[in-house]
């Protein structure tokens, strides 16, 4: 044991090396309850279009299930806590409101290389004690629990909005995780330290949260704007107001944010210019080939342009600013349907009888 304490502590001084602003290790069966949760919320229906969730529940359900040679989970977290208020834009009906964490470059992109570079590095560590050491990386895109798993490592919990917190980043963390066939000396799980704080569930502007850590995402904001593809309820399109890729006001409101530090975040993730308040006008008049030049590199490319433009278009519609039917009208005409509708909507909102 003492030697694989070794190990893991050089392997949290590698991780803080790579820009990882949380580590921890929970053996491979630490979160037994999260697939049964899974499947639960999957047979609500909660999961809405997300498919692909319902799919991969079996291999999703722990991680023994996806790689039975599996016996240690290292779980880390990226921070990319933001300089400003998430929330400063509410009141600029010209403007989208883009997520925090869509801002800057592609995620996926940046902790797969850290964690990629951290694998190698226990490796080779592992290796020269004469150990071997097989392994696998994920980053979002896997059927992987990363928040029971981070919760059981010791990272930090999963609050009331079902989203992981950390006492020391609050809201605002990337998870990967490497699963191994080594036998790491694990930490201990974090305890829930929401106490008796709602202001992530009351905050919710389309009242998302049926009850305390459960979320319905046909509901969510997030959902909505990213993984709904098709006309979004008219329901929750005033609800929306100006927000046109995502939503960060259930972890804005955390108190924990008050110890996160956006010194302490990768810089990779600093928003760029064109994603930090962009004009509903320029996004309404986007083609394909500009939307692909617009979010390269960013998260926001996997929802192509069509999904971008029916969220601008919503968001028009809530604006007020009659300086936008110009663009809204160009788009009644779409090849898309959704787009179109979308533009006939908000027209209507802004009372041009389209």
């Amino acid at each position: 044991m003492e030697g694989k304490t070794k190990l893991v502590a050089g392997l949290e001084a590698k991780a803080a090396e790579l820009g990882f602003a949380a580590f921890g290790i929970a053996p491979a069966a630490a979160a037994p309850k999260s697939g049964e949760r899974l499947r639960a919320w999957i047979d609500s229906g909660a999961h809405g279009d997300m498919i692909w969730m319902a799919e991969t529940a079996e291999r999703r359900s722990a991680p023994a299930a996806l790689w039975p040679e599996v016996r240690s989970v290292i779980s880390l977290g990226m921070s990319y806590a933001p300089a400003t208020d998430p929330m400063a834009l509410a009141d600029r009906p010209d403007i989208g409101r883009i997520s925090v964490y869509a801002q800057g470059a592609d995620y996926h992109d940046i902790v797969k290389k850290a964690l990629k570079a951290l694998a190698r590095w226990l490796v080779d560590e592992a290796a020269a004690d004469g150990a071997a050491a097989d392994l696998k990386v994920f980053v979002d895109t896997a059927p992987v629990m990363e928040k029971p798993l981070a919760e059981a490592a010791g990272i930090g919990w999963q609050g009331k909005h079902t989203n992981l917190v950390s006492r020391r980043e609050g809201s605002w963390l990337f998870l990967g995780a490497i699963y191994t066939t080594l036998e790491l000396a694990p930490g201990e799980a974090h305890a829930m330290r929401c106490g008796n704080c709602t202001r992530c569930l009351d905050v919710c502007p389309t009242d998302a949260f049926p009850a305390p850590f459960q979320l319905d995402a046909r509901r969510c904001i997030s959902y909505l704007t990213i993984e709904h593809k098709g006309p979004i309820p008219e329901a929750f399109r005033a609800a929306i107001g100006n927000r046109i890729y995502g939503c960060d006001d259930c972890l804005a409101v955390c108190p924990w944010n008050r110890f996160a530090d956006a010194a302490r975040a990768n810089r990779a993730f600093l928003p760029r210019a064109e994603l930090a308040a962009p004009a509903l006008a320029d996004l309404l008049q986007l083609d394909d080939a500009a939307f692909r030049k617009v979010f390269a590199g960013s998260p926001i490319k996997r929802i192509g342009r069509n999904r971008m433009v029916r969220n601008a278009a919503i968001a028009a519609g809530n604006s007020g600013r009659p300086e936008l039917v110009p663009p809204l009208e160009a788009l009644v005409a779409d090849e898309d349907e959704v787009v179109a509708e979308a533009a006939h909507w908000a027209l209507r909102q802004l009372g041009s009888g389209a």
